[in-house]
C-alpha cells in the first residue's frame, strides 16, 4: 500500500473578498506550515443570494498569490473543465508551474454553475457530456505535460500535434486533483487519471465507502489506486467557544442536509484531543489530506495558528 503523509490546507474561494485580505491570510498560512493553499474556480459569487458580488479570477489570483507563498503547495479546487480547452489549461498549468517554483496542484472538475455557463455564453453540456469532456481533457493534458506532441481525436476535443513548451516543472507532470464523487462515472475518471481526489461532507465511513468504489473502478481500469493521494475538505472550528461550534455545525447540517449530530462528523471541531482522533479516524480509512474551508465573513485566523502550533505536529508524527 502507497504511503501518503498526513498533510493540511487551506481552501479560499476568492468571493467577496478584498486582493489584500486574501494576500495577507495566505502568507500567514503558508508560513505556519500548512501544506496547501487552494482557491476556485467561479466568476460569480456561489451560494450566496447576490451572484453579482466581487469574484476575482483564479488563475490570475493564483499567479499573483504564488509570489506571496514559499511552501505550500497551490491551486484551484477545482478548476471546471468546461471553461477552457485542455491545451490551454495545460499551458497556463505548465506556466504557473515555473512561475511558483514547482508548487502547483492542477485540480480538474467537470464543473456544475449553470449560471455562469449561460451568462459567459459557455456550452453547458449534459451531465454525462461534461464528464466525457472531463476524461478527455485529463489525457490530453496529461500528454501536454509528458509528450513533445499530443493528438486526440476525441468526441469533445479534436487535437492535432499540439505543443507544450516549456514543460512543467515537475516530472513526470503536474500532481492532478479530480474533485467529485458521482460513483459510476466520476470516480472511474479519477481512479483512471487522478493523483489526488478531493470530496467533501464525508465522514470517515463514508470516506472508506467512496474509497473502495475508487478501488473497484481501479481494478477495472488496471490501475493501483492507492497512489491516489485522498482529501477532505471541511470548516476548521478549533477550540472555539459553543455558540461558533453551533453556528459553523449549522451551516454544515443545512448545506449537507444532515443533523447537526452528523455534521460534527463532518468538521474538524473541538480541542485538540477531539481533533487528533478525528485525524486518525480519517488516516484509518486511507484519507491523509484535511483542507480546511470557511467563508471570509466567519474566518478566525487565530484557530488556523494555534491548530499549526498544537495539532499539525503531533498529528505529521502518528
Amino acid at each position: 500500500m502507497t504511503k501518503h503523509p498526513i498533510r493540511f490546507g487551506f481552501q479560499s474561494g476568492q468571493q467577496n473578498v478584498t486582493w489584500e485580505r486574501m494576500r495577507d491570510v495566505w502568507g500567514k498560512i503558508d508560513a505556519w506550515g500548512y501544506d496547501s493553499l487552494w482557491a476556485f474556480d467561479h466568476f460569480y459569487p456561489i451560494f450566496t443570494p447576490d451572484p453579482a458580488g466581487p469574484c476575482m479570477e483564479n488563475w490570475t489570483l493564483l499567479s499573483a498569490l504564488s509570489q506571496r507563498t514559499s511552501h505550500a503547495r497551490i491551486g484551484a479546487l477545482v478548476n471546471s473543465n468546461t471553461y477552457r480547452n485542455p491545451c490551454l489549461t495545460a499551458k497556463m498549468a505548465a506556466t504557473l508551474d515555473h512561475v511558483s517554483g514547482g508548487r502547483l496542484n492542477l485540480g480538474l472538475g467537470a464543473g456544475w454553475y449553470e449560471l455562469e455557463h449561460r451568462s459567459f455564453g459557455i456550452d453547458f453540456k449534459t451531465v454525462r457530456g461534461r464528464l466525457e469532456a472531463l476524461d478527455e481533457s485529463c489525457q490530453i493534458i496529461k500528454q501536454m505535460f509528458t509528450q513533445d506532441r499530443t493528438t486526440v481525436e476525441g468526441k469533445h476535443y479534436h487535437v492535432l500535434d499540439a505543443v507544450c513548451n516549456p514543460k512543467p516543472l515537475q516530472k513526470p507532470h503536474i500532481p492532478l486533483m479530480i474533485g467529485g464523487r458521482g460513483e459510476k462515472s466520476l470516480l472511474k475518471i479519477v481512479a483512471k487519471h487522478a493523483d489526488m481526489w478531493n470530496t467533501m461532507h464525508a465522514n470517515p465511513a463514508e470516506m472508506k465507502r467512496l474509497i473502495d468504489v475508487i478501488e473497484r473502478h481501479g481494478d477495472t481500469v488496471g490501475r493501483n489506486t492507492d497512489e491516489i493521494e485522498k482529501t477532505i475538505m471541511m470548516p476548521l472550528c478549533y477550540k472555539a467557544l459553543k455558540e461558533r461550534e453551533q453556528m459553523i455545525s449549522g451551516f454544515v447540517a443545512s448545506t449537507a442536509r444532515i443533523t447537526l449530530e452528523q455534521a460534527r462528523d463532518r468538521i474538524m471541531i473541538g480541542g485538540k484531543d477531539e481533533c487528533l482522533d478525528k485525524i486518525a479516524q480519517y488516516a484509518k480509512v486511507g484519507v491523509t489530506h484535511f483542507i480546511f474551508s470557511l467563508r471570509w465573513q466567519i474566518l478566525v485566523e487565530e484557530e488556523f495558528q494555534a491548530f499549526a502550533e498544537e495539532v499539525i505536529p503531533e498529528a505529521r508524527r502518528q
